[in-house]
């Protein structure tokens, strides 16, 4: 869905007010029903920097040069990786031998497939430092729902509330747009997508699921994904992968199967 913005001409600037603005509307309802969030407010920016804007921004940024299936695989195996090392830096964990194994797999077909997409698509590689500097945000924002003991919807009300209305003067006064030229159905489809679905219902599941599971297990759900981006992007959008390409999304499956079939018991 990323990736069909840029068929629809809409910039990353203006999905990410779409998505502001969706989850904004669709959490005043929340808001009435279960109240102020009661996180404390010194930690309001951290909230909104990592988890509100800098990885939507750095992700809808990225898929304006990068193809989806190469987004999806950097993203889906960048997480893990980036989340193992900050946990390790900010000692709230480990790596043991099979999560090692497959991390290092997981970084060998990321290399793989920046190399084999880096010739077909200009601006490839600043495509995956983008999308790796989203998942690096997204990883803080995951350990620290560990480290703070942040309940599920205060998080993604905090961050449905707040981050619409730091951004949102921002990019209607500064940012390039073209949102005049979308129909009004692609917007009302967008804001919906990204704002209800990705904001508040997966931003809700994924942060319950990091307080029940632990932040390995969660970010290694995505195993799926880069798999069926890659078969799904060639008949919806037309990005056909190299054999080399398919090689390299296959080897990086490949690294987050073996993490969650095989997880360390102390990992």
């Amino acid at each position: 869905m990323s990736r069909l913005t840029v068929r629809q001409a809409l910039t990353p600037w203006d999905v990410a007010a779409l998505r502001f603005g969706g989850a904004f509307l669709a959490a005043l309802p929340l808001l009435a029903w279960f109240g102020l969030p009661r996180i404390p407010p010194r930690r309001w920016p951290a909230i909104i920097l990592f988890a509100g804007l800098c990885f939507p921004l750095c992700a809808y940024a990225g898929y304006q040069l990068a193809p989806a299936a190469q987004g999806s695989t950097v993203m889906a195996a960048g997480l893990p990786v980036a989340a193992a090392l900050l946990s390790v830096a900010m000692g709230q964990g480990r790596i043991g031998p099979w999560r090692a194994a497959s991390l290092g797999i997981v970084a060998a077909g990321c290399l793989l497939l920046g190399t084999a997409t880096a010739g077909r698509f200009q601006g490839a590689w600043t495509g995956t430092l983008l999308f790796l500097t989203a998942v690096a945000g997204w990883a803080v924002y995951t350990l620290l729902v560990q480290r703070w003991r942040l309940r599920a919807i205060e998080a993604t009300l905090t961050v449905a509330l707040l981050t619409g209305p730091f951004y949102l003067p921002v990019w209607w006064l500064f940012l390039p747009s073209n949102m005049a030229e979308i129909p009004w159905r692609v917007v009302a489809t967008q804001a919906a997508f990204h704002g209800i679905g990705s904001v508040i219902l997966a931003g809700f599941f994924y942060t319950r699921c990091v307080a029940l599971l632990g932040p390995g297990p969660t970010t290694m759900i995505g195993a799926a994904v880069p798999g069926l981006a890659a078969l799904l992007a060639w008949p919806l959008l037309g990005e056909a992968l190299s054999p080399l390409a398919l090689l390299a999304v296959g080897v990086v499956c490949a690294g987050l199967a073996l993490a969650v079939l095989r997880p360390d018991r102390t990992g």
